[in-house]
């Protein structure tokens, strides 16, 4: 079955930097569509970036958009979140997660199948 395990979360300080790491199994992973949503303490869970499958198309939420990168190598079957300027508001579960139509850039959670447990970064002022 689908596996997607995160890494990389942690504590870092108001501006600093993290580089969230997401390794797929199970599935034909250059033929997906990747995605990372966050979930704070509190709140619904968010979109924050998604990639096709070649890389060639990225869609990111207006909160991430000049502070995070999303990327892929899809020789390692893995998925990337660089996150630079971090703030408190970015403190949440980051979750990474599989969409089927390997062209989209859905910022939609019910367009993923397929999740990982997620890694909780935590952003202290």
């Amino acid at each position: 079955q689908v596996q997607l395990v995160e890494s990389g979360g942690g504590l870092v300080q108001a501006g600093g930097s993290l580089r969230l790491s997401c390794a797929a199994s199970g599935l034909t992973f250059s033929t997906y569509a990747m995605g990372w949503f966050r979930q704070a303490p509190g709140k619904e869970r968010e979109f924050v970036a998604s990639i096709s499958w070649s890389g060639g198309r990225i869609n990111s939420a207006d909160s991430a958009k000049g502070r995070f990168t999303i990327s892929r190598d899809n020789a390692k079957n893995m998925v990337y979140l660089q996150m630079n300027s971090l703030k408190p508001e970015d403190t949440a579960v980051y979750y990474c997660a599989a969409d089927a139509r390997s062209w989209e850039t859905s910022n939609r959670e019910a367009d993923f199948g397929s999740w990982g447990q997620g890694t909780q970064v935590t952003v202290s002022s």
